[in-house]
């Protein structure tokens, strides 16, 4: 069925998704040409080469041969001179330094030698001896070097360098024999057709010794990667969808869908990556773009931390327990965020340690900077602890009713440094949340059931019968209430007190709210007066009776002033008469 829309529904922009396209692919370049320049410049950063140290002393007091300074016509010194020269496109000026044949252009085939020296031999000038005889313990005679071997298909052919004495003075050149075999050498170049169909100027070499070509080859070579990341990486994301769809976690499809942007890159770099060998690199500007292409690689790995750390958020805070709890609503974005801070970090510094970036300042500077922020911020982070432990333990929650050592009161807010509870006097204390995790923590919102418990006193004059009615009725009364909890009912006659007999009640009522209970208190209670009062007795009230005794003539004084009068006030009847005594009239 076609699909219409609403007439008054906006127009959809159908460049929109061409947009994102190309937004992708300017992302995709913009990553890869920052990877790469940021490599480019790591030398600049690298620390500045030591001073070279003074020649060490002979045994016999002269200077050591291999310590000496470099011979203006050592083969250190030529060689040095021919690649400046190279590099710097001058091969007119580079052919003196090759024995070169009649009628053969010199300036050809310095260029061709370079290329070649490039491709099989990359030369450490460094390495060559600095003595104007040469290395004499390499055993070719004097006046003789070898720089190396080029491959060839049916073995090996040297390169060597022999000491002449030209117009300009004293050098060291490339033999004829090598000058010779430099045109069969060059034509087994993969990159030959190259070399003689680009302009010189795209053929110099550029920064960490990528030609000037290959420099505008790599962004055309970052955006088919990227284009073959795309497909490859929704091929896999399609199997790993079926995978995922048999399990009953949501964390995993999140995570995969969080994993696009990674993925494509990950396999677009590696992509790019089995395409470099088609741009003929030489062995620095290989080892280099393997640098770059495993920075990249890492760049990655901490983009989908970052992703993943949002997602598992993300499921945090849909979880019921957390729904539940202000404290750990506002505590996972702060640790979502603290976390990412980390990781960011922790990218950085192993992308430019793999760029080749001097990073051991870097990690120890963070380190004093951590250690300083942990004393500062010692009391805060203590809090933060306590906040965690607290919505962990979930020992308390907002609106709850708790007992915090001797603070009753209701819990207004869990914060992350503090929990602010209002007491019954409509005070509001603040804890922070520190010393609130190491505090006893009575909640008594969390009770499941609420217990009545009180004693009922009765009177002296209460009889047998009239207890045992007043135990049966009081439980008749609680039993026949429908909120009773029926498994646990305590109405027992516990003892005498000093001005009563002692009838213990305890039971307990199925709600939590207070307020209820509070109602069903005061109805069982007055139906506990009614029984009471139906077994004919009272409760009794606390009594207490105090007799005063007078001794000796304290006590005839009293009897006397008293006039027939007791020494506590009261009048005492006469004696009765004896059985002798005449019956008065």
């Amino acid at each position: 069925m076609r699909r219409t829309d609403p007439p008054d529904s906006p127009k959809r922009l159908r460049f929109w998704p061409p947009v994102i396209w190309w937004l992708r692919a300017a992302l995709a370049f913009a990553l890869v040409s920052g990877s790469l320049l940021l490599g480019a410049r790591a030398g600049e950063l690298a620390p500045p080469a030591p001073a070279p140290a003074p020649p060490p002393a002979s045994a016999d007091g002269g200077e050591d041969p291999d310590a000496a300074p470099v011979a203006p016509d050592s083969p250190r010194a030529s060689m040095r001179e021919f690649f400046e020269l190279s590099r710097a496109g001058d091969y007119a000026a580079a052919a003196r330094f090759l024995d070169v044949p009649p009628r053969a252009d010199g300036a050809a085939l310095a260029q061709k030698l370079k290329a070649v020296l490039d491709r099989h031999i990359w030369l450490d000038v460094e390495a060559l001896s600095p003595h104007p005889q040469g290395d004499t313990n390499d055993n070719l005679g004097a006046g003789v070097e070898q720089l190396g071997k080029i491959p060839t298909r049916t073995g090996t052919q040297t390169v060597r360098l022999v000491r002449r004495t030209t117009p300009d003075g004293v050098r060291w050149i490339f033999s004829r024999a090598t000058v010779e075999r430099v045109d069969e050498w060059y034509a087994r170049l993969e990159d030959r057709w190259l070399r003689d169909h680009l302009p010189p100027a795209l053929l110099r070499p550029g920064p960490r010794e990528l030609l000037w070509w290959q420099w505008l080859a790599l962004p055309v070579l970052g955006l088919a990667g990227w284009l073959v990341g795309e497909v490859l990486s929704y091929f896999i994301r399609a199997g790993l969808r079926r995978l995922i769809a048999r399990t009953d976690s949501a964390l995993d499809d999140v995570l995969l869908g969080g994993a696009r942007g990674p993925l494509t890159f990950a396999v677009a770099l590696l992509a790019s990556a089995a395409a470099l060998p088609w741009l003929g690199l030489y062995l620095p500007a290989e080892q280099f773009l393997d640098k770059v292409v495993r920075a990249g690689l890492f760049m990655a790995v901490f983009w989908f931390a970052l992703r993943a750390i949002d997602a598992v958020g993300g499921r945090l805070l849909a979880a019921p327990a957390t729904r539940d709890n202000p404290a750990a609503r506002s505590l996972v974005p702060l640790m979502g965020k603290i976390a990412k801070v980390a990781i960011l970090f922790i990218g950085v510094i192993a992308v430019l340690s793999e760029l080749g970036y001097p990073v051991a300042s870097l990690i120890a500077g963070l380190g004093i900077g951590g250690v300083a922020l942990a004393l500062a911020a010692q009391k805060t982070v203590e809090n933060l602890f306590g906040s965690v432990s607290i919505g962990v333990d979930r020992a308390l929650q907002v609106g709850d009713f708790v007992k915090v050592d001797t603070l009753l009161g209701t819990v207004e807010t869990i914060g992350l440094r503090s929990t602010r509870i209002r007491t019954l006097d409509r005070t509001l204390v603040t804890i922070p949340n520190g010393k609130l995790a190491d505090m006893q923590i009575e909640s008594y919102t969390a009770r499941d059931r609420m217990r009545l418990s009180c004693i009922l006193s009765l009177v002296y004059e209460t009889t047998p019968a009239q207890l045992r009615a007043v135990l049966e009725g009081c439980e008749r009364a609680l039993r026949a209430h429908p909120r009773l909890w029926p498994d646990d009912l305590v109405v027992r006659f516990v003892g005498i007190g000093p001005a009563s007999f002692d009838v213990e009640i305890m039971a307990w009522f199925q709600t939590t709210d207070f307020g209820e209970f509070r109602g069903m208190r005061q109805e069982v209670l007055i139906e506990f007066l009614e029984v009471i009062r139906a077994a004919g007795t009272r409760l009794a009230y606390p009594t207490r009776t105090v007799h005063v005794a007078a001794r000796g003539a304290e006590r005839a004084l009293l009897d006397g002033a008293g006039g027939g009068k007791a020494a506590n006030g009261r009048e005492e009847p006469p004696p009765a008469p004896s059985a002798g005594a005449p019956l008065s009239r």
